[in-house]
């Protein structure tokens, strides 16, 4: 009976009400402190770094209070400065907090070089084509060239200079084909072959004459 006559008393009615004020002063404080500390309902509006280099990416980031962190390099984009910003996550415009983290993905110096593959001449020009530019590489001047094998690949030049399986030349540049005209015949090659070897023989006959 005292229970109950207590917890139906104005003390114990007053001293609800004075915690329930405490407990509601407590939660808006806590709130309060919460949106300080997190800088809530404040954003940085994330700047458009594209094209620009680290040293100006750095200065423009640290006036907002913003970091970067530099992803792998892509590939090589000639309408972009070297070393320059290719890509940015967030995106330029978003919304962050200050101290946010800015993702960047640079480009490159040049083009990687790639490798000439073996195994291309006397194959047909439309087998070597799709290789090369699968590969990166241009295909430049046709130059044709007499031999017995129509359409054959003879040989590979970059800028005049003729290539071989293994050398190396930056993507994207530009191969002139040799190729064969088919305008030899195998009897006219045979003939031409037997007339040097007579001429050699006769000349070494006379000399030992």
């Amino acid at each position: 009976m005292k229970i109950f006559k207590f917890i139906f008393s104005k003390v114990f009615l007053l001293q609800l009400i004075l915690a329930t004020i405490v407990l509601v002063l407590l939660g808006f404080g806590t709130m309060h402190y919460l949106d300080v500390k997190t800088n809530h309902n404040e954003t940085i509006d994330v700047p458009d770094l594209s094209k620009l280099t680290l040293d100006i990416v750095d200065k423009k980031l640290e006036t907002m209070n913003l970091r970067r962190e530099i992803l792998d390099s892509a590939n090589y984009n000639p309408d972009y400065p070297p070393y320059s910003v290719l890509e940015q996550f967030p995106a330029a415009g978003r919304e962050v907090k200050e101290n946010r983290k800015i993702y960047l993905t640079l480009n490159p110096s040049g083009f990687i070089d790639v490798e000439i593959p073996e195994n291309l001449i006397r194959k047909t020009r439309r087998q070597v084509e799709p290789t090369l530019k699968s590969l990166g590489f241009k295909i430049g001047e046709i130059i044709k060239k007499p031999d017995m094998a129509k359409g054959a690949i003879l040989e590979l030049r970059h800028e005049g200079e003729k290539l071989e399986s293994g050398d190396f030349l930056p993507k994207t540049s530009v191969i002139d084909l040799v190729v064969g005209d088919g305008s030899l015949r195998f009897d006219q090659d045979l003939e031409d072959t037997t007339q040097v070897t007579d001429t050699i023989q006769s000349t070494n006959q006379s000399n030992t004459d």
